[in-house]
């Protein structure tokens, strides 16, 4: 297993401090993360919310890719929908550029509704919008010249230049949920991203296999949300009211969406000993370093992973507390399941 950690640069309110300052704070965690031997710094990107979630996922990516030397940069995930595949493609090259190939392209359609009508796009065209966006993009790291006269996107003789340093293009990740887009990722030749809910993987190396493809030759990323301290009543006075953060955004969206089977099944969760009971009870691991060790066990016998996307910065915690989450896991944790 290789591991990886979750940057999405939140700042909510009840615990806001200057952005200048926050941002390079976590900049040094991810470079603190880069030389305690994590391979991978996974982005998150979401839009207008009230706690600053990162919007701009390739313009931070581009910072850590100045910052670092070898740690991989990878989206998790570029909301594809959103963006134009012409300047989408020129700036995952530079990224990829100023990184000399370190960057890994994850990309999905988006689930918010509030995202969709803030950006006036209809939700029903996600899934167009994606599959024509992601053509277009591929065509532009691959080809010399491209013209494409698409349903959203118009384009004549247009040239990416330069190229990326990966080439074709760099790796391909796709965010999947469902069972139809993670079936589809597996025809389409493209590792996989997952969050939380029932694990993907089974259905994703059959389709591989039917499709005639080695599951060896793909990655399965999945995510888990991590924190660790001296004993269980530290650790959980330390992060529950930020790991309560987290999950109520990602309740509301989810169950608004109703992407995946169980999303309405979710419910406001405001105590620790109702994350057992609830769907997130295999996604959260906190406690001392023995404690998230047995559940770290317990989920590489039950879920199919090669990267692990920790996410051990929660939303307005300290970040030296979230560093030193980030030390203990990487002292007590990681060798133990590291390839």
């Amino acid at each position: 297993m290789k591991f990886g950690l979750c940057a999405d640069f939140r700042n909510p309110p009840q615990w806001r401090q200057p952005f200048p300052d926050l941002y390079q704070a976590l900049l040094d965690q991810i470079v603190r993360a880069e030389a305690l031997g994590f391979e991978n710094c996974w982005l998150t990107e979401h839009h207008f919310t009230e706690d600053g979630y990162n919007p701009a996922l390739l313009g931070a990516a581009a910072a850590i890719a100045a910052r670092t030397q070898t740690i991989r940069i990878g989206s998790f995930i570029l909301l594809l929908p959103f963006l134009h595949p012409v300047r989408a493609a020129e700036d995952i090259t530079f990224v990829d550029i100023v990184s000399n190939g370190r960057f890994d392209l994850g990309i999905g359609q988006g689930y918010s509704f509030h995202e969709f009508n803030g950006f006036c796009v209809n939700r029903a065209t996600r899934g167009q919008r994606y599959r024509e966006n992601i053509d277009i993009m591929k065509r532009l790291f691959c080809d010399e010249r491209v013209t494409y006269d698409g349903k959203f996107t118009q384009l004549n003789d247009v040239r990416l230049s330069p190229k990326p340093v990966q080439q074709p293009h760099p790796p391909i990740w796709v965010g999947a949920r469902g069972p139809k887009a993670i079936a589809r990722a597996a025809r389409d030749g493209y590792n996989l991203i997952a969050t939380f809910g029932k694990d993907p993987a089974p259905l994703y190396v059959e389709t591989l296999k039917e499709c005639g493809r080695d599951p060896a030759d793909f990655r399965i990323g999945q995510l888990r949300m991590i924190y660790i301290a001296d004993s269980e009543d530290q650790a959980w006075e330390e992060v529950q009211d930020h790991l309560f953060h987290a999950i109520d955004f990602y309740t509301d969206i989810v169950t608004d969406a109703k992407d995946a089977e169980g999303d309405d099944g979710y419910k406001i969760v405001t105590r620790p000993d109702q994350i057992r009971e609830s769907p997130l009870s295999d996604v959260v691991m906190v406690g001392t370093p023995a404690t998230v060790a047995d559940q770290m066990a317990t989920f590489a016998e039950e879920f199919h992973c090669t990267d692990l996307v920790s996410y051990l910065q929660f939303p307005g915690l300290d970040v030296a507390k979230g560093t030193r989450s980030m030390e203990l896991f990487a002292k007590h944790i990681m060798p133990a399941f590291a390839d």
